[in-house]
């Protein structure tokens, strides 16, 4: 077996291609970009660009990701808080979307949502996630995993009551996730609900929504780097409750 500075290259995970298997590529004709899809980076490009912060060494992964998060909604068009959240069904399928972050601290990520939707019934059955935020005015990212558990009914009913009015009666008659033959028949619930409530702005929380914690055991900070070095910092929860860290390669 061939090496490079001491080790194998199929340890080292490295493919060479021989010219003749570029050749034998090129004549069945596969393109390697599309018009939809942009370019790979050049040179000059990465040159242009310049070197980025390495991800902090730090014991306290919820305080970097605070600050992480606020230099987001600084740099960030929208909507910084914005994390794919992914579940599993009942067959084991992973499901995933986007929602928002509405709390972070030592105890968890927090998030809202209809209980009866299908992330909230995935939710209930198998009370695990995964999340990933992702600013691309940053060039970050963070992954989380873990646990999760329902927030209290005060905590739902307190973020509940900071939504618009008009949020909490779409809140209230939204079947979310579940066929809807026509959307006049939803803004029709709307206009209803809506003038039960008047202007009273006194919209009690509704018992199919509310809220889940997140509790990670296991936090990622990616940062990007030219050449696609990118640098990879995971935390992982220790049985004492601390966090051990360990770089990963890209």
């Amino acid at each position: 077996m061939r090496h490079v500075t001491g080790y194998p290259l199929a340890a080292a995970g490295l493919v060479l291609y021989e010219k003749r298997s570029l050749t034998n590529r090129e004549k069945v004709g596969r393109p390697m970009t599309s018009s939809v899809i942009p370019p790979s980076p050049s040179a000059a490009d990465y040159a242009a660009e310049g070197d980025r912060p390495l991800v902090p060494e730090t014991d306290n992964p919820i305080g970097l990701f605070q600050d992480w998060m606020a230099q987001a909604r600084a740099s960030e068009p929208n909507d910084s808080n914005a994390m794919s959240l992914a579940t599993v069904d009942a067959d084991g399928r992973p499901d995933v979307r986007i929602v928002l972050l509405k709390g972070v601290d030592s105890e968890g990520f927090t998030f809202f949502t209809n209980l009866e939707s299908v992330k909230g019934v995935q939710l209930a059955a198998n009370p695990v996630a995964a999340l990933c935020f992702h600013w691309k005015s940053q060039r970050r990212q963070v992954r989380v995993r873990g646990g999760v558990a329902p927030v209290s009914a005060a905590e739902a009913d307190a973020y509940f009551a900071s939504r618009a009015a008009q949020s909490r009666i779409s809140a209230i008659a939204s079947d979310q996730s579940r066929p809807l033959a026509d959307r006049a028949i939803f803004e029709q619930r709307v206009a209803e609900i809506s003038s039960v409530y008047g202007d009273d702005n006194d919209i009690p929380r509704p018992p199919h929504w509310g809220g889940f914690r997140l509790v990670p055991t296991e936090i990622e900070f990616w940062q990007d780097q030219a050449f696609r070095m990118h640098d990879r910092l995971r935390f992982y929860r220790k049985a004492d409750g601390g966090w051990a860290t360990v770089r990963l390669y890209p």
